[in-house]
């Protein structure tokens, strides 16, 4: 290789340039600060300033270390050879400038990283003509750059990738408490359909984790649609035998309305009306429709009792009239005449029975009163009696010969100076006096 001729002239260091004329390194930054970098100028607004052509036509370039020799010119002018070495660095600063546009934007840090170290790589040996140490730093605050935004890019995945986990596991946990617990079904069946569009819409799981916790989402799924159509099936079977049951009891129901057997039957009715609501629901047109027919047959029958019962209610209201009738001649009966007393109350009584029955309501009543009307009579009748009773009078007599003989006792006692006896005979006529009392009124 040739020696290296002069290098340029001093220049003033706000130019770039050393005193010696070699290009000062564009001083180093933070990564993060890559895009706030000092561009590196383009070599070919000054491509003397970077290199230099040789009288045998070697291209050098201007390195920290020294001149290193970059290529060969031999095609005409030496100011041209530079312009075209230095136009191909211009190519490898924009490239460069494209990388941190690309890493500014946050965008793919991984093929940045990749495309910059091979851009640096390439420098080392690269045949161009500019600010090689410029450039050098530029890219290797782009690598730097790279090199965390990838670390930063893969800690968000990261923790992108925590939170889908979450919220899958969270969509898993509520699954499964559905699958087991719940029996909402219809809102069970509409929450597992939003869930599981939800489940689409989260995203950045590896395949074998979210597989895995798909398996178990799709697990409660299927347990929560097993148990839905087991409840179903039961509850068909249910409204199935409810179904015959009621088909048993509109029967029954339909061949009672026609029955006069008032009481029964009404309190048969009761009894059916309470084994309906104890056999369940079934499907709302054929529980409607049985409904309908075992209330029509219940209808009918009440229906047809209660028309009977307002034709025996008017024949009653008439036989309480009478009756009133009776009552009042019972009350004017001449209790004087004993014997037409009782007479008169026969006659009474044998008419009151032909009368027949009253409303319900009055048979107390009627009853009570007519009692009264048999009590006079009987008190008066039994007044008689008492009066005439002989053997009453007889024993009103032996009374009196009691009285009197305890009385004789006591005078006898009392004259023998006995007073003890006296008095006990004074106690025992005193008691059969009382005794007397009561039969003399009772024979009034």
């Amino acid at each position: 290789m040739p020696a290296p001729g002069p290098g340029p002239a001093a220049a003033d260091p706000s130019s770039g340039t050393s005193a010696e004329g070699t290009p000062e390194p564009t001083p180093a930054a933070p990564a993060s600060d890559v895009a706030e970098l000092p561009t590196v100028p383009a070599a070919t607004d000054d491509p003397a300033q970077w290199g230099r052509v040789d009288s045998d036509g070697t291209v050098y370039t201007v390195a920290p270390e020294g001149e290193r020799a970059v290529g060969s010119w031999q095609a005409g002018d030496a100011t041209e050879g530079l312009a075209h070495y230095a136009r191909r660095f211009d190519d490898l600063r924009t490239e460069a400038d494209l990388l941190v546009r690309r890493l500014s934007s946050g965008r793919d840090a991984a093929g940045v990283l990749r495309s910059a170290t091979v851009l640096r790589e390439r420098l080392d040996v690269a045949s161009v003509v500019g600010d090689l140490p410029g450039l050098v730093v530029r890219l290797d605050a782009v690598i730097g750059a790279a090199e965390q935004a990838g670390k930063a890019e893969k800690s968000a995945k990261a923790g992108a990738r925590e939170q889908a986990v979450a919220r899958k596991e969270a969509l898993i946990g509520e699954a499964e408490t559905l699958a087991e617990e719940t029996t909402r079904w219809k809102h069970a069946g509409d929450r597992f359909s939003a869930m599981l569009e939800e489940w689409k819409t989260v995203r950045g799981i590896d395949r074998k984790t979210d597989d895995a916790l798909w398996k178990r989402f799709a697990k409660a799924r299927e347990t929560f649609t097993r148990r839905r159509g087991a409840h179903f099936a039961e509850l068909d079977r249910a409204r199935a035998t409810a179904k015959a049951r009621k088909e048993e009891l509109v029967v029954e129901a339909e061949s009672l309305q026609s029955s006069d057997d008032w009481g029964a039957t009404a309190g048969r009715y009761k009894e059916l009306m309470t084994e309906w609501k104890a056999a369940g629901r079934t499907s709302k047109d054929a529980d409607d429709a049985l409904w309908a027919r075992f209330r029509g047959a219940q209808d009918a029958f009440f229906s047809r009792r209660s028309a009977t019962f307002d034709a025996r209610d008017a024949e009653f209201t008439q036989n309480a009239t009478a009756k009133e009738a009776l009552l009042k001649e019972g009350a004017a009966i001449d209790l004087s005449d004993t014997d037409a007393a009782r007479s008169a109350l026969r006659s009474l009584q044998e008419r009151w029975d032909e009368i027949g029955k009253v409303p319900r309501e009055r048979v107390r009543e009627f009853q009570n009163r007519l009692k009264e009307i048999e009590d006079r009579v009987r008190a008066a009748v039994d007044k008689r009696w008492s009066r005439t009773d002989p053997e009453k009078e007889a024993r009103v007599g032996q009374f009196r010969e009691r009285v009197a003989s305890y009385e004789a006792q006591a005078a006898k006692a009392r004259a023998a100076g006995d007073e003890r006896r006296a008095k006990e005979a004074d106690q025992q006529a005193q008691t059969w006096r009382e005794w007397l009392a009561a039969a003399e009124r009772a024979t009034g």
